[in-house]
């Protein structure tokens, strides 16, 4: 399957410096940020520096070493936030992926969350 990756979509805008961010972490394949919209006391997000629209798409044609940064950074930045269950009260990470999962911005994202009890991901249906 062939993705097509949207150039002009907020997360590459973004990364060419066209609209600002406040930079939680900066690799070279990784950039983390606080979401604008926080649901959380803790709301960073997680991109890879990549044209990656999911994460099946980033987990199948991703290098090794975009995939290797993408989760170390993910997981320095959760140790940074005092959030991991070994120090913290823990988190949660959410990726949506295309029309059912709600996708907004097409360009593989985590959101990480934490600072507050966050209930139940989903309600029966």
């Amino acid at each position: 399957m062939t993705y097509a990756y949207d150039d002009q979509n907020i997360f590459a805008k973004i990364l060419a410096g066209d609209i600002p961010n406040k930079t939680v972490s900066e690799t070279e394949h990784t950039l983390a940020f606080h979401d604008i919209n926080p649901q959380a006391p803790h709301h960073v997000l997680v991109i890879p520096k990549g044209p990656y629209v999911t994460g099946d798409h980033f987990a199948r044609d991703a290098s090794d070493a975009e995939i290797i940064d993408f989760w170390r950074t993910y997981g320095a930045i959760c140790a940074d936030l005092g959030v991991t269950p070994d120090t913290g009260e823990g988190y949660r990470i959410i990726s949506n992926a295309g029309r059912d999962g709600v996708q907004d911005v097409p360009h593989f994202h985590l959101h990480i969350l934490a600072g507050r009890p966050l209930g139940r991901m989903l309600n029966p249906a």
